[in-house]
């Protein structure tokens, strides 16, 4: 199947690119789909524990079973602030 990633914030810099296009097998998951990206830009992600998914614009678990054509965004924890 295929699906699109979106990239946001530190992980568009690292990687160049605001979206990926990947090939994953049928019944893949959020988690499988985080693999392969840290396989073709090992420096975006570096807690894969505190990444926020969304698919289609809902926020699902890493357990999440992906469908053809899919919308996957990766968005970094967000940090800063004044306190």
């Amino acid at each position: 199947m295929k699906i699109k990633v979106r990239l946001f914030a530190v992980y568009k810099e690292k990687a160049g690119t605001s979206a990926l296009d990947l090939e994953l097998d049928d019944g893949s998951t959020i988690g499988d789909a985080g693999r392969r990206v840290l396989e073709l830009h090992p420096s975006i992600i570096q807690e894969a524990s505190r990444l926020m998914v969304a698919v289609n614009d809902e926020y699902h678990d890493h357990d999440y079973v992906l469908h053809d054509n899919d919308e996957i965004a990766l968005i970094p924890p967000v940090s800063g602030g004044l306190f």
